[in-house]
């Protein structure tokens, strides 16, 4: 792989891994509502659902969403379902001191899981691997260590990406001091997350 398509994959691959989907708005509302720490090693959950995602996209196994409507029906209903329950469960949070200090104890693979989970849940994830990641192998080399190779790039940046809405969910938290404010936030975050499963709720397989 030359360092010419390199060069042209990582700005294309950064700005898909900055778009504010819902795992980067979970990623920022986790860092506001426990630690910028904790944001970032909850991702671990969706590296590790997107490194699947690339495995399948490198071994061919991604066709499944092409050829089969009902599994990816199946898949974006649960991922749907996810997000409403994600969404519900921001709208009803509170934010009194009490409860701040009980949601500092929650369990660090439990943040985890749910990035990895929602990551999981979103047929079009393996769908843009399918689509983007292929347009910089070159067939005529090795196309498995092309894989390889993108694939870390994407993670690496994947993570960067975290890294920064993590931080701007600090920031967000020392902004919205105010319980109300809080509140507020997360209301927004809610709605965000509820339109993204309804937009995912009524998205079409795409064409083979």
């Amino acid at each position: 792989m030359s360092w010419i398509t390199l060069g042209w994959f990582i700005p294309a691959c950064f700005a898909l891994n900055m778009s504010p989907g819902p795992n980067n708005l979970l990623a920022l509302s986790n860092a506001k509502r426990y630690s910028w720490s904790h944001s970032c090693l909850a991702g671990l959950g969706r590296l590790a659902a997107f490194a699947v995602m690339i495995a399948l996209s490198a071994s061919g196994l991604a066709t499944l969403l092409y050829a089969s409507e009902v599994f990816f029906t199946a898949v974006k209903i649960i991922g749907a379902l996810y997000l409403f329950w994600l969404a519900l469960q921001l709208w009803r949070a509170d934010h009194s001191l009490e409860t701040r200090i009980s949601d500092a104890s929650l369990s660090l693979f439990a943040l985890a899981r749910q990035e990895c989970l929602l990551a999981a849940g979103n047929p079009k994830a393996i769908l843009i691997f399918t689509a983007f990641l292929p347009q910089f192998v070159d067939p005529s080399a090795a196309v498995g260590q092309q894989f390889l190779i993108l694939g870390s790039c994407f993670l690496l940046l994947e993570w960067v990406a975290i890294g920064l809405y993590a931080g701007a969910g600090r920031l967000l938290d020392k902004g919205l001091a105010k319980p109300s404010w809080q509140r507020a936030f997360n209301k927004v975050c809610a709605v965000l997350l509820g339109s993204a499963g309804l937009g995912l709720l009524l998205s079409k397989r795409l064409p083979a």
